[in-house]
């Protein structure tokens, strides 16, 4: 008789998360097929092999698991009805078939990753696979397409491709970094040999967008923050944002749309990054002080501390379109917020931790400083990114040939 769990794994990974398997067993002989999914200890509930209301989106992952144990007692049942008698090694090889991709072809390994990640709420990270699939869907004008069809030509005439649409270094980067992906989630759940692996030989490293991230100097942040704004109360969110983020080390739209009231204490913002999952404690500057005992008064009065989720209960996909829509809407405003400080160059939700950045450059904060208060996982990260940020010492320097 075979018997078919979800398991935690008892070692960790690096991460301090433990992993979680499908475990499959048979005349006492055990294989285990590794899930996306890791978790603490105190997240999992090892009786019923799911997680419990400790883990964030518990009800979308424990679905997906789910799904996966389904898949295998799907295997299980065909195999069973073929020979009674079969094998754990049987069953292993007739899952593996069944689920590989090599065979379903790459653009079915693509809705399935889709699906983890909607499952997961990284709906962002879903809509960059599912563009990606359709781009190559385009190019490739067929039904399916295996790993194997996928080689350095391949992506070489694909990039040509792209790049006679209209495709710059950035966008073709971030197509082919979805593919890279694509075959290193392949490979790690050994559904396809490493020796497939194409990016060997087709770099992806050079495929940056050129252009420069543009900044705030101190004295244009300081017109932001002391402009008058009473024949433009419109703008009055538009501003508090914009110091708020500046303030709080650059924090990103997305991050103070979903930042909780719960999350403040004291003089400390406690918060996680959505986009790197780096964990951040901000003490609280006066001027984001009075922006929180603004929206103590002027929010929806709801958990969120910016009127900007006007509901509790969003799914993910809806955080997602709400994200799309306010972010819009801020950046165009932000644009409007700019010309009335007279500020020419184009400002965007991003310039706050490009400005924030700049701005301790400009006051000689040390490299390794600035590193640590971005959250870059090391240096090199911190010096590529400043290098691209303010030149006006260099062109001072140059002012020397005058």
């Amino acid at each position: 008789m075979i018997t078919i769990r979800i398991v935690q794994r008892t070692k960790a990974l690096s991460d301090g998360l433990y992993p979680i398997f499908l475990r499959v067993t048979k005349n006492r002989r055990s294989k285990y097929y590794k899930t996306p999914f890791s978790s603490e200890i105190s997240e999992w509930s090892a009786s019923t092999g799911t997680f419990n209301k400790k883990k964030e989106n518990y009800f979308q992952y424990n679905r997906l698991l789910i799904k996966i144990k389904d898949r295998a007692y799907q295997v299980a049942s065909e195999i069973d009805i073929q020979n009674p008698d079969y094998t754990l090694e049987d069953f292993d090889k007739l899952y593996r078939i069944t689920f590989n991709p090599v065979k379903n072809d790459v653009f079915a390994f693509f809705d399935e990753i889709v699906d983890e990640m909607t499952f997961a709420g990284r709906i962002g990270n879903a809509k960059s696979y599912k563009d990606t699939k359709t781009s190559v869907q385009i190019f490739h004008k067929g039904k399916k397409l295996s790993f194997r069809e996928i080689n350095s030509t391949f992506l070489s005439k694909y990039d040509s491709f792209l790049r006679s649409r209209g495709g710059t270094d950035g966008g073709v980067g971030v197509k082919m970094r979805a593919i890279r992906a694509l075959f290193n989630k392949a490979i790690e759940r050994g559904l396809i040999k490493e020796s497939l692996y194409p990016f060997k030989s087709y770099k992806i490293s050079g495929l940056r967008g050129k252009g420069f991230k543009r900044a705030l100097d101190f004295e244009e942040i300081m017109r932001i923050i002391n402009v008058d704004l009473s024949n433009h109360p419109h703008l009055i969110d538009t501003r508090n944002y914009f110091v708020f983020s500046f303030y709080t080390r650059g924090m990103n739209f997305a991050d103070m749309m979903c930042l909780e009231w719960k999350d403040i204490e004291a003089n400390v913002i406690y918060y996680t990054r959505a986009k790197t999952k780096g964990n951040f404690s901000i003490a609280i500057m006066p001027p984001v002080r009075d922006i929180l005992n603004y929206y103590r008064i002027n929010g929806y009065g709801n958990k969120y501390v910016f009127p900007l989720l006007f509901r509790e209960n969003y799914n993910p996909t809806q955080l997602a379109d709400r994200k799309h829509k306010m972010l819009g809407i801020y950046n165009k405003k932000l644009k409007e917020l700019a010309d009335i400080c007279e500020i020419t160059k184009n400002v965007s939700s991003y310039v706050a931790r490009h400005s924030f950045a700049n701005c301790l450059k400009q006051k000689g904060i040390a490299t390794d400083v600035i590193s640590e208060s971005l959250g870059h996982q090391n240096l090199t990260v911190t010096q590529s990114y400043l290098k691209e940020l303010d030149t006006q010492i260099v062109d001072k320097a140059l002012e020397v040939l005058l």
